[in-house]
């Protein structure tokens, strides 16, 4: 039996740069930074003081105000975007099998605000009264599943239900995940990505602690700026990116719009180190490999690459050399670039984001470009698309995500043709 394809046919963000697609693809367009002064906590004291924070986001128009109070904030981004999504692909929920419909939304980190909220609230009683002040809905608000669990309880679907949980990696496991799914006769719709919410004294605090975010605090907007020679560190961001999948022949049954065709799912890992890559770049030779292997593809059809560009030292320089590795001669003729220039790096969220931007590029025609890149460097030297869009022929994508611990992941996507 062959194996079914798998299309593209909703999505749906919340994001440092836009709470709708849209304004997402204009600003990743346009270079509009989502990058200003840290204002969800005092940040006085740390060594950086920028972030990309999602802004004029009314949790309200998503649920109702118990669920606000009930839910942590990346649980909030999730089920809105996923709600988003779910419209735009256009299924009627009066029409669908929901026992064939299922959710796979992940998180890096979960519920931190929760978690900061609660222990501060048993500090400030102490032990003999802080117990009983803890929020009965302390351990259902911060655990990663609950993303995927209560976007199924709200949508009803009543298929498939899972959440991944790789750190920087995770929104692409959890598409891929989803694909697979799809792809063997598991579900006929999977709603799929990640979210995030980690901008809280501890978090951003441990980042800073790590020295890997950038303190170029008096220049926010250029300080995400992947592949140039004078990166510092990424920009903490949060948000996030759910896509909806669907088994293709439903998909053009219903007359749905598709934005692209997934064909590959590439996974790897470096065995290398807790946060740093692996300097030779084999984790994600081997993972781009992997997926062009599973799409059936050459290295001379691909058109664009939407790089992990972290705008770290390490990262952009790892990338680059795999990419040259995977791609030979023709790695020169490919163009790449890293949409964290403008959203900065939303972390389990970022690869549906990202994702979204390859569907969007696909069906523009158009490739998005590296922000705030100004000054070369000699390591880095591929086509990173600096800072303005480019018409060009955007059939064939792949896109990367790797992250903390050595997970490695790539997406591959193409053109529906039918």
């Amino acid at each position: 039996m062959p194996e079914r394809r798998v299309v593209l046919t909703g999505v749906g963000a919340i994001t440092p740069v836009g709470n709708n697609v849209s304004d997402f693809w204009d600003a990743i367009l346009n270079g509009k930074s989502g990058v200003g002064p840290l204002t969800a906590f005092d940040g006085t004291f740390f060594n950086s003081r920028i972030a990309a924070e999602v802004k004029d986001f009314d949790a309200t128009r998503y649920m109702s105000g118990k669920q606000d109070r009930r839910l942590d904030r990346f649980v909030k981004f999730a089920l809105a975007a996923a709600k988003i999504a779910f419209k735009d692909s256009g299924i009627d929920p009066e029409r669908m099998i929901r026992e064939r419909a299922g959710v796979y939304i992940g998180s890096g980190i979960g519920g931190l605000h929760t978690v900061e909220s609660e222990h501060k609230k048993y500090l400030e009683m102490g032990p003999e009264k802080g117990p009983a002040r803890i929020s009965p809905f302390l351990i259902p608000m911060l655990i990663v599943n609950m993303a995927s669990g209560v976007a199924s309880i709200e949508l009803g679907l009543k298929g498939p239900n899972s959440a991944a949980v790789t750190a920087c990696a995770t929104a692409s496991h959890s598409i891929g995940d989803a694909f697979k799914i799809i792809q063997r006769g598991a579900a006929d719709v999977m709603i799929a990505g990640g979210s995030e919410a980690a901008i809280t004294p501890m978090g951003f605090g441990g980042f800073c602690a790590l020295k890997a975010l950038s303190t170029r605090n008096d220049e926010p907007w250029k300080a995400s700026r992947p592949f140039d020679r004078e990166r510092d560190g990424f920009i903490m961001g949060e948000g996030a990116a759910v896509v909806v999948l669907e088994e293709m022949e439903q998909a053009r049954k219903r007359g749905a719009r598709i934005y692209c065709e997934i064909t590959g799912y590439g996974m790897s890992g470096d065995a290398y180190h807790m946060t740093a890559p692996e300097p030779s770049g084999d984790g994600a030779v081997r993972c781009m490999r992997a997926a062009l292997e599973d799409a059936k593809l050459n290295v001379e059809e691909v058109d664009y690459i939407n790089a992990h560009g972290t705008s770290t030292l390490l990262n952009d320089k790892m990338e680059t050399s795999a990419i040259k590795q995977v791609f030979g001669e023709h790695a020169a003729k490919i163009a790449v670039s890293s949409t964290k220039g403008v959203t900065g790096h939303m972390l389990g969220a970022a690869g549906g984001a990202e994702l979204m931007a390859c569907a969007m590029a696909i069906e523009k025609q158009t490739l998005p470009p590296t922000a705030n890149y100004e000054i070369p460097d000699p390591e880095c030297d591929l086509d990173y698309v600096p800072n303005h869009p480019r018409e060009a022929k955007v059939d064939v994508v792949i896109s990367n995500s790797l992250g903390f611990g050595g997970h490695n992941v790539t997406l591959a996507v193409r053109k529906f043709t039918g």
